[in-house]
């Protein structure tokens, strides 16, 4: 290789590493301390028989887990209703959309995403070496079901959306996805991270559709974030396709343990979200009151329209002086907004006095 070309390469993985290692929310590392209201983690104890099953899972230590995750993905179809060879566990989803993007693209592939959306696709696809093409959502945050068949992305290898969507909360019916996929000869990926918070989910298509992916996590509804639990639900042949890319013991005792015990205590979370749902309304209510216009949520977080004469940055800036971190998503035409994730009544008290005290000073 020509001292120039390896140059180029450099550069490139350069340009690469410096983009997955940026900060999406713009913020360093929090401290201990901080109200942590900008990732969407759900920051309530685990039910006392998942943390003892993960308790348990540590006096296997010194044993590998298994290589094929055969008994989580055993116990999801199970709780899920499917086969199991309609199922693959991950290291969270984010590990499984990276297998997406390598069994479904070859470098100058496109794929397709309705925007704004999960920012993280973007590096995948460079990774992979596609262009990632993003298409808007329609009025309302209605599926842009045209513009994804005969637009733009009508050369797409495959189409990527989040129901219910992040950063925007918002939350399409399954119906309309239904017709996507029947219309589509594409594959279609759901990302339902934020599912456990909204009126529906599309799971039952998986059976009609051999081309429809839905991702699951347990980061979000289950509180489970760092333990990284995900799936994927889909045809054999898809799922077949992605095991066979999947790296030997992708997952640990501990996720393998956690996993099966909340899929068999999923009712014991049930308190947890309604909880969520509640803080959530109480802030969209406070937030209103402030001059803030709030999207309607149907996840752990709210996508805010700060104050007319305002803009997003400043109101990151100044609650982060209060050691309070929310999200802002400038590159996503989003400059104008805040995203602020549901925490603990506490949480939620801190913050809203904040803003509060904010604006009483403007």
């Amino acid at each position: 290789m020509s001292d120039a070309k390896l140059q180029s390469v450099i550069s490139a993985l350069t340009q690469v590493a410096t983009q997955l290692n940026a900060v999406p929310t713009g913020q360093s590392a929090p401290d201990a301390n901080c109200v942590k209201l900008n990732t969407n983690e759900n920051p309530f104890p685990l039910p006392m028989m998942v943390m003892q099953s993960a308790l348990s899972a540590l006096e296997r230590h010194y044993m590998y887990p298994e290589d094929d995750n055969l008994s989580l993905r055993a116990a999801a179809a199970n709780a899920y209703g499917l086969s199991q060879d309609q199922v693959i566990a991950g290291n969270g989803s984010s590990e499984l959309l990276g297998l997406i993007y390598r069994a479904f693209l070859s470098p100058g592939d496109s794929v397709a995403m309705v925007s704004p959306g999960f920012s993280f696709n973007r590096k995948l696809a460079m990774l992979q070496g596609a262009r990632f093409l993003e298409v808007g959502w329609g009025d309302s945050y209605s599926l842009p079901t045209e513009q994804l068949l005969f637009g733009p992305a009508k050369d797409a290898k495959f189409i990527l959306l989040a129901n219910p969507n992040n950063p925007t909360g918002t939350f399409v019916p399954v119906a309309e996805i239904d017709r996507l996929v029947d219309q589509s000869d594409r594959l279609i990926v759901v990302d339902e991270a934020y599912v456990d918070f909204a009126p529906d989910d599309a799971l039952r298509l998986v059976d009609r559709h051999s081309n429809l992916l839905i991702l699951r996590t347990f980061s979000k509804g289950y509180a489970a974030a760092g333990v990284r639990v995900g799936f994927g639900f889909g045809h054999p042949e898809l799922i077949g396709r992605l095991r066979s890319l999947q790296n030997v013991f992708n997952m640990n005792l501990i996720g393998h343990a956690v996993g099966i015990s909340i899929l068999s205590h999923r009712a014991d979370y049930d308190e947890n979200h309604r909880y969520i749902k509640h803080e959530r309304q109480r802030a969209t209510t406070a937030l209103s009151q402030f001059g803030f216009s709030v999207i309607p949520s149907h996840t752990n977080f709210l996508l805010a329209r700060v104050p007319p004469g305002q803009d997003g940055k400043w109101w990151q800036a100044s609650l982060d002086r209060r050691n309070i971190l929310v999200a802002v998503f400038p590159d996503d035409g989003l400059e104008n907004y805040i995203r602020v994730s549901i925490g603990t009544r506490t949480q939620m008290d801190t913050f809203i006095s904040a803003v509060r005290d904010i604006s009483e000073s403007l």
